[in-house]
């Protein structure tokens, strides 16, 4: 008897609790979040990152918040999503900040060649040293979350040393990477990566800065048949948001947007979409046709010599922007030996 007491006890505290919740809740407005982003809709990272974790937030608010995506650059072109969210044009994007050379100097250090090692733990890195900086140097939005993929050179000849750059015409992730491309004694062929197979299939790039598994998905694979096994450049992200869309929100959303805007989803984002990029890498050799080439450890060291200048470039530029950049660099290679993530 005192045992169905007690059960009955609980079961009644628990639907109080739930009774208490519910006005909370039904407090909620519903509101649409309109996410655009400049991804084929069947991409890896749509399926590993922006659904999982649109569904996520949906769940969260009971409903309350309705993610809806707007893939391909339906609402803008690749390099115009920081813009589209500072001026509420979409409620949240993702963006690459390397897009626009020069405008977020302090976030470039992690575009900086052979410095991650791995997605994930680089992800976390990232997300928690530019926590730090994203209030300063993304002040017209609010961010949510930073992340990368690390990414190699393909082309459609055979490059394995940094000499072979010069005279070529190559398609860079960011801008730093086109630092690399000037210091090697390349040229640079400024197209966002759903122009990037158009843009090598007319002639108008040899070589190409790509991740493994959009290779296949923008299908640059049918044109660059050459890649060089190693990680040679990493390509940061952000997702930012409106910040009247945030102001507008109850206070139940905002707790869910704010527990999904953290170092945890940074750092599941970035290891769901690396591992699933890296093994693009698997699928090529499995198709044929395609020339993958390890360097030997003399090679690979005349490469990293080759880009050194370009860490002394970046602390340049940082400084000249107003930070200490040497400190903030020491920062995030600490954030990333914590994280077993250094190169």
């Amino acid at each position: 008897m005192k045992i169905q007491h007690s059960m009955t006890l609980n079961l009644a505290t628990l639907a109080l609790a739930l009774a208490a919740a519910a006005p909370a809740r039904a407090q909620d407005k519903p509101v649409e979040l309109r996410f655009a982003h400049w991804l084929p809709a069947q991409h890896s990272l749509a399926k590993t990152g922006f659904e999982p974790w649109a569904k996520a937030v949906e769940a969260a608010s009971g409903g309350s918040i309705k993610v809806t995506m707007y893939p391909a650059q339906q609402l803008g072109k690749a390099p115009d999503h920081f813009d589209m969210a500072r001026d509420g044009i979409a409620d949240m994007t993702w963006v690459s900040p390397g897009y626009q050379a020069g405008r977020f100097p302090v976030f470039a250090a992690s575009e900086l060649p052979f410095m991650m090692a791995n997605p994930g733990g680089g992800s976390a890195a990232l997300d928690a040293w530019y926590r730090k900086h994203g209030g300063t140097e993304m002040k017209d939005v609010r961010l949510c979350m930073a992340h990368i993929h690390n990414g190699t050179l393909h082309s459609k000849k055979l490059i394995t040393e940094p000499g072979q750059i010069k005279g070529m015409k190559l398609r860079p992730a960011n801008g730093t990477v086109a630092q690399m491309v000037n210091l090697l004694g390349g040229t640079n062929v400024q197209v966002s990566a759903p122009e990037a197979r158009d843009a090598l299939e007319k002639g108008v790039a040899d070589a190409i800065t790509f991740p493994w598994d959009s290779l296949i998905s923008f299908g640059v694979d049918k044109v660059a048949k050459h890649h060089i096994d190693f990680r040679l450049y990493a390509a940061s992200f952000v997702w930012v948001m409106n910040k009247g869309f945030y102001d507008k929100l109850g206070a139940n959303q905002k707790k869910v947007i704010d527990s999904h805007c953290n170092n945890e989803w940074a750092g599941k984002v970035g290891a769901a979409w690396g591992d699933w990029e890296d093994s693009g890498q698997g699928k090529m050799e499995k198709m044929g046709g395609h020339t993958i080439t390890k360097l030997s450890p003399q090679q690979l060291d005349a490469w990293r010599q080759a880009v050194a200048p370009m860490t002394a470039q970046w602390v340049a530029n940082a400084d000249k922007a107003g930070v200490n950049g040497r400190a903030v660099l020491d920062d995030l290679r600490s954030e990333l030996k914590a994280r077993n993530a250094a190169y």
